[in-house]
């Protein structure tokens, strides 16, 4: 049997870290969490995720400067990011002009749609 795909959930809400995790696990994936951008960062590097699913809006650290970390550090460059965001297609057209940094392999606005985040999941984990 394979080993389960691991994401790692980044989000400072806790109602979102118990609804995504149990929606990750419900279809067969590993989910480990962060309340914040520090300590997701902190994870990802220890844990190696195969996916991170990404907050914007959070206290300390903000989702940008998060994912800004993620993309410009050779070990975890590599990993697929979705943000996972109640801002909306502003911080979309924002992300996608990060000078030296691609844009997220996902977006998912808040309220999520389940199926197709589930789909959009799939398909950049069946990628790597």
């Amino acid at each position: 049997m394979s080993e389960k795909k691991k994401i790692l959930i980044v989000d400072d809400e806790p109602d979102v870290l118990t609804y995504l995790t149990a929606l990750f696990e419900d279809h067969g994936y590993e989910a480990i969490t962060a309340q914040d951008g520090i300590t997701g960062f902190d994870l990802a590097k220890s844990e190696k995720p195969d996916l991170i699913t990404l907050d914007i809006t959070m206290p300390d650290q903000s989702g940008v400067r998060t994912y800004r970390y993620y993309k410009g550090n050779d070990e975890l460059k590599g990993i697929p990011v979705i943000i996972v965001t109640a801002i909306g297609d502003s911080m979309k057209s924002f992300l996608k002009k990060l000078a030296g940094f691609p844009e997220p392999e996902g977006f998912m606005n808040k309220p999520i749609d389940e199926d197709q985040l589930i789909g959009m999941v799939a398909d950049l984990l069946n990628k790597s």
